[in-house]
């Protein structure tokens, strides 16, 4: 069973050992990062089922990382801090931080709160898996028939919701353009299978306006299309 991973963001190279200590006892796999900028590095490139992050931090603090980790991923955030104000907490939940730890703190209650974050993100997101699709910067709310990108309604006709919708619940299967016509336009479909082609350039270019910064869907040439959200890569 694949152990889960947490990334550990503080200056701090003590408190990184304290905490890779800490949760390497309790089975999971820590990467560490010195700074904003690395975080942000590991994060783009790597995929966390939890973040430790300090606030006070040289350059970049923990708020500004915060915010920029929300503009991408959905990933829990747990963040630490010297500071126990309430309006402190309450600026790095505003920014979409998911609980807040004031140090010095109790190991075992650090344990607690992350295994806690983790069972929480797992229930929702299976909660969520067939009435809402979220990805960075992108949700999907297929009962609503409603595409959002970075909080914002993207307007798609009805096939290209429906095109969208079927690559978003097949993420990372490449789908032929025949098994797409089966499943949106049907068996008795007589047109040209170009009709995907034309739809998927429509969408691609509505997310691109409306500002999300990758292309989830890819090309498998000769054969289809596929959902990716990690890399965007078209």
């Amino acid at each position: 069973m694949k152990k889960l991973q947490i990334l550990i963001v503080d200056d701090d190279w003590k408190m990184r050992n304290l905490l890779r200590i800490y949760f390497s006892k309790e089975g999971f796999d820590t990467v560490e990062a010195a700074d904003g900028n690395e975080a942000l590095l590991k994060i783009k490139n790597y995929s966390f089922d939890l973040i430790i992050l300090d606030v006070m931090m040289p350059e970049m603090d923990g708020w500004q990382v915060c915010r920029s980790i929300r503009e991408v991923k959905s990933v829990p955030i747990l963040m630490l801090t010297a500071l126990g104000e309430t309006k402190e907490k309450v600026q790095g939940l505003e920014l979409g931080a998911d609980d807040y730890l004031t140090k010095p703190f109790d190991p075992a209650e650090l344990v607690a709160r992350v295994h806690a974050l983790i069972r929480r993100s797992t229930v929702t997101a299976g909660q969520l898996d067939k009435n809402k699709l979220i990805f960075p910067e992108l949700i999907i709310d297929r009962d609503g028939r409603q595409v959002m990108i970075q909080d914002r309604p993207l307007e798609l006709t009805q096939k290209e919701f429906d095109l969208f919708d079927t690559l978003a619940m097949n993420n990372g299967r490449v789908l032929s353009r025949e098994q797409l016509i089966e499943k949106i336009w049907g068996f008795d479909f007589e047109g040209d299978a170009r009709v995907v082609d034309i739809h998927v350039k429509n969408i691609r270019e509505k997310l691109k306006k409306a500002g999300l910064h990758y292309s989830p869907i890819q090309t498998a040439w000769g054969i289809g299309y596929k959902f990716n959200s990690e890399d965007g890569k078209s």
